[in-house]
């Protein structure tokens, strides 16, 4: 499956948001967005202004990059959130959470969801005991989630992962720091995520 590979913290430049898409790195002085806060190139010092297109575009390329999908995937979220019950918008949230790429972070696994992409792609990660291999498996209420016993024993790994705990919590994720383990106990809201992207704009733009 192809992924974005450039440089994450010129994707977070560009859109003008911070996406913390390099985990620890993010959260110290040595992050590009903080140190260079305005967008790559030589018209930084530019203002331009946006189209109603321009900017419904901006919000779909934001969730992209927070969540690593590329368009034709995200696409099938968007027609299988448009399928369910409720505000498209919303449910779309949703989906996008429930990868089991983005759960692993959010479980702090892992420091970002790239490195949690790896952990999952390389076969590190269990799902109710069972190694699953697929970043875009989607999560359902009551999985748990774990790591394989030869990474569970790292003293490194454990190390970053209550660190990763105590600074990524979320309320529909439980974590067992000693069986180093959590549980996806429910489907998080669109207020319980808080996006940095405007999912009704995204909405907006596949329905022009």
């Amino acid at each position: 499956m192809a992924v974005y590979t450039g440089p994450a913290c010129r994707r977070c430049r560009a859109l003008g948001v911070k996406l913390f898409l390099k985990g620890e790195r993010c959260f110290t002085d040595k992050c590009a967005f903080e140190r260079r806060p305005y967008p790559p190139g030589k018209t930084r010092n530019t203002r331009r202004k946006l189209s109603s297109y321009a900017l419904h575009l901006m919000e779909k390329q934001k969730a992209k990059a927070v969540y690593g999908v590329l368009e034709r995937q995200f696409r099938r979220y968007f027609e299988e959130a448009k399928r369910q019950r409720g505000e498209t918008g919303a449910n779309l949230v949703v989906l996008l959470e429930r990868r089991l790429d983005n759960v692993v972070y959010r479980a702090g696994f892992a420091s970002s969801r790239r490195e949690a992409r790896r952990l999952v792609s390389h076969g590190h990660i269990r799902v109710n005991g069972r190694k699953v291999d697929i970043p875009s498996y989607l999560v359902k209420k009551g999985d748990v989630i774990s790591v394989a016993d030869k990474m569970k024993n790292k003293e490194e790994f454990r190390r970053k992962f209550e660190e990763n705990t105590r600074r990524s919590a979320v309320s529909w994720i439980s974590v067992d720091l000693d069986k180093v383990e959590a549980v996806f106990n429910d489907y998080p809201t669109r207020d319980d995520v808080q996006p940095p992207f405007n999912e009704n704009a995204i909405v907006e733009l596949y329905s022009k």
